[in-house]
């Protein structure tokens, strides 16, 4: 988390996810041919449904205040990093309704209101989801609930614009900055990640950029710098969080098999640390 962060859970510091098997989640695992979803036109049936990884009631990482975060399931990135590769694949995830997890967080939304909180879609990759997560949140904000939205940003133009100005707060990972080593670290080029936060920019929409900084692999001097430079032209970032590697996930790479060639990398020392958020900060960036 997400993925990610994003995939936000590669970096989490304390990822305490729960697979909503076990979670006190209140749904049960739902088949698209109950009637209220087969009412509806096939081109529409995305909208409605979804699959969700997991869930936390209580997060304080993923946005301001204590916050709902619902993990989806699904990622079109494959970061040698990321410590939960569980979500890689949708279908391994639980399959709800729009109205089943509208139901879960109307437990806790009148709370999540009043003292500043809200509701934060992560993953895996959001994005992979786009109608699920646009119905979402749009059923979020009608509730009046703040909503963050943690996404790699490689599949930015499937975000429409109705959902682009819904979303309150975008949280933007970012990998690296040049083509060649992105590559290197997900799979994919990052010349789509650029250009959507470059709109997020120029709609004027907020975000707090997310870099995980990975011995040996992110932390290439200059490279941080263009990232740094590219994150300091865009005109509506409000911080950037400079996120440790750990091992925490390392387990789940060898419990699906999955090749994990970071297996002997360690955290950042201070001294690293201490650079990289020097690298932003000198650029004016509130740097966390």
């Amino acid at each position: 988390m997400k993925n990610s962060a994003s995939e936000r859970g590669e970096a989490d510091a304390s990822p305490h996810f729960t697979h909503l098997a076990s979670h006190r989640f209140d749904i049960q695992t739902k088949a698209l041919a109950t009637p209220s979803v087969m009412q509806l036109e096939p081109e529409h049936l995305a909208s409605q449904a979804g699959y969700i990884h997991s869930i936390e009631t209580g997060g304080t990482l993923d946005g301001p205040g204590i916050r709902f975060v619902a993990f989806l399931s699904g990622c079109d990135l494959r970061c040698q990093y990321c410590h939960n590769p569980d979500t890689w694949k949708l279908k391994h995830g639980l399959h709800v309704t729009v109205d089943d997890l509208m139901n879960e967080v109307e437990r806790y939304a009148d709370f999540l209101i009043k003292y500043g909180g809200g509701v934060t879609l992560s993953g895996g990759e959001v994005m992979v989801q786009a109608a699920f997560v646009e119905s979402l949140v749009r059923r979020l904000k009608a509730r009046g609930l703040h909503v963050a939205l943690d996404t790699n940003g490689h599949l930015g133009n499937h975000v429409g614009e109705g959902l682009l100005h819904d979303v309150d707060l975008w949280l933007l990972d970012l990998k690296a900055y040049d083509e060649a080593i992105h590559k290197h670290v997900t799979g994919q080029s990052n010349t789509a990640v650029k250009a959507f936060a470059r709109r997020l920019s120029k709609a004027g929409e907020r975000i707090w950029v997310r870099f995980v900084l990975v011995p040996g692999l992110t932390d290439d001097f200059d490279d941080v710098a263009r990232l740094a430079d590219f994150v300091a032209s865009l005109e509506t970032v409000e911080r950037v969080e400079v996120l440790k590697f750990h091992q925490m996930g390392a387990y789940k790479w060898r419990a699906l098999g999955l090749d994990y060639k970071l297996e002997n990398t360690q955290a950042p020392d201070n001294a690293l640390l201490n650079r990289v958020h020097r690298q932003f900060a000198v650029r004016g960036l509130n740097v966390y």
